[in-house]
């Protein structure tokens, strides 16, 4: 497959300065060579030294060659936070193929669409993971994937047709292939590394492209705001195939020379467990997590000592959850904000007061750069709202198969984001909303419109509108607003969860909450006003 990127000669040169200029698998080679007892990853079923990961690392990248994947080849795998996800990627890049990951709770329309549009030549599933059969969905949609060669199945139920990933990991294809012609392999640090696709919150899903150079300029900067060192240990429960967990879980312990220890299904107990017992330094995660782990009893009974920063992304943190966060962890919290199309831009400063903490995400990372424009293009005062949009050396390099839609997203250097914010004089942004109508439940977009128009196809159903509304824990759920056909009765949550399951959706995007209407707020032109759906419901919350 021949990809289609932005990167002329001129916006290399932009940022020939800013990026590292070379690949996280040289890295890793290095890492083997100075640190090679060192612990490096650890996951519930298995852990790995630096030398022992490069090793495995290097037979599962001949073996990939062996099953005929190369350059440019792309390789997806819907995984939890295994080690094999690591392995998976680390090999991937080493023979210049593309890592596409897939996030666990994708179903059919996610997965069907993304595969295919990837082009995969090869896909890594589990068999089963929390409940759910993983590989009798891929057999149900394999014959929709005309480039698709193999399907390797983690655990031991392995279908006919499909076949065990541990063919790739125990079997020794160093004593059939040549491992030092690994070596010989150029990889051009600006080759497309990643696709990563987004939520698709206003229809399908776009394939993010990210470069060696891109990615691992995220990771540095970031490396650099909190002076993070070789001695770090790295707890990481967010699910890797997010840019959070990827780029912080996956790549940043590598770069770094660092321990990394990952949780498949999120659990505080065991974060905190891993806190005292291996002391855990850093972690990463969406603000659910933050609330869980203050709520966890016995806290203060516990060491927690050696947690230096919980980093929250994906939602604003309460007030409230911050000052009950120092209260009871020894950490400092900050929060963020970023994309698939650039990591994380903007975090606030480990010395910021609790004021920036909880009324702003941040301010830009390294030498990235934020501005506000209004509806001309020009940009607007301190703490104006506006438009906002990013410049750096972070931003993906294109949106896959959209040459065309990318380019319409760039004003010169600047991308626009989507999103609505603030800027303070300090330089901090505060986002207050999106140009395009999302829910963000627990830092997981919900497609709003797709979900939607699937209620729409409901029979009962005349109109149905979905919003956000306010949540503790998660920040915010998904409310459905709904209109009936004459003479039907009530939609209710069990029928259209039914239905909704029915359809092959992810549970996560589902409404919880059902609200039956005569009629919805319109605009003089009959649009539904959404911001007066959100009051509405807030308001219901709030007296109830």
């Amino acid at each position: 497959m021949k990809l289609q990127t932005i990167l002329t000669d001129s916006y290399k040169e932009r940022y020939i300065n800013d990026w590292p200029d070379r690949t996280i698998v040289s890295v890793l080679k290095d890492r083997a060579k100075e640190m090679p007892d060192k612990v490096a990853i650890v996951d519930r079923k298995s852990s790995y030294t630096y030398r022992e990961f490069a090793e495995v690392v290097d037979r599962v990248a001949l073996a990939l060659q062996a099953y005929g994947v190369g350059a440019g080849d792309v390789v997806s795998f819907q995984l939890p936070n295994w080690n094999e996800f690591l392995i998976l990627h680390f090999a991937t890049t080493r023979i210049g193929a593309i890592s596409n990951p897939l996030i666990p709770i994708y179903r059919d329309r996610e997965i069907s669409y993304m595969v295919k549009e990837a082009e995969s030549k090869v896909l890594v599933i589990p068999d089963v993971f929390r409940g759910f059969d993983y590989t009798e969905m891929i057999a149900r949609l394999q014959p929709n994937w005309p480039a698709l060669r193999h399907v390797f199945v983690i655990g031991d139920q392995v279908p006919e047709g499909m076949e065990a990933f541990s063919k790739l990991t125990d079997e020794p294809w160093e004593t059939r292939g040549d491992t030092a012609a690994l070596d010989d392999i150029v990889i051009d640090p600006n080759d497309v590394t990643e696709i990563v696709f987004t939520s698709g919150t206003t229809g399908m899903p776009k394939g993010v492209m990210h470069t060696h150079n891109t990615l691992g300029t995220t990771n540095d900067i970031m490396v650099e705001r909190l002076g993070l060192t070789s001695d770090d240990v790295i707890f990481m429960a967010s699910t890797f195939a997010h840019q959070t967990g990827f780029l912080y879980g996956v790549r940043m312990p590598i770069e770094l020379g660092a321990t990394a220890i990952f949780q498949d299904v999120w659990n505080p107990h065991g974060l905190v467990d891993h806190v005292e017992q291996d002391k855990v330094t850093f972690t990463m995660a969406a603000t659910p997590f933050l609330y869980d782990l203050v709520q966890l009893e016995g806290l203060k009974d516990r060491d927690l000592s050696s947690l230096k920063y919980f980093v929250s992304a994906g939602a604003p943190i309460p007030r409230p959850l911050v000052r009950e966060a120092y209260e009871k962890l020894p950490c400092r919290i900050l929060s963020g904000w970023g994309q698939s199309e650039n990591g994380l831009v903007t975090v606030t400063m480990p010395g910021d007061s609790i004021d920036k903490l909880t009324s702003t995400d941040g301010c830009p990372l390294g030498h990235l750069k934020v501005k506000t424009v209004d509806e001309s293009q020009a940009p607007v005062a301190p703490d104006t709202e506006g438009d906002l949009w990013v410049a750096g050396a972070t931003l993906f390099v294109g949106y896959l198969k959209n040459y065309e839609y990318t380019v319409s997203q760039f004003v010169g250097e600047w991308f626009i984001t989507g999103d609505r914010a603030t800027i303070d004089s300090d330089g901090y942004i505060r986002i207050t909303g999106r140009q395009k109508d999302t829910i963000i439940r627990g830092g997981e977009n919900v497609p709003v419109s797709y979900i939607e128009n699937l209620l729409h196809e409901h029979p009962d159903v005349a109109v149905a509108q979905l919003v956000a509304m306010p949540d503790a824990r998660l920040q915010e759920r998904a409310c459905a607003f709904v209109s009936m056909k004459p003479g039907r009765q009530p939609l209710t949550m069990e029928s259209m969860t039914a239905f909704l399951n029915q359809k092959g959706v992810t549970r996560q995007y589902w409404p919880e909450r059902i609200e039956i209407v005569e009629d919805f707020p319109r605009t003089a032109s009959g649009k539904v006003q959404k911001f007066r759906l959100r009051e509405i419901i807030a308001a219901k919350l709030q007296t109830e």
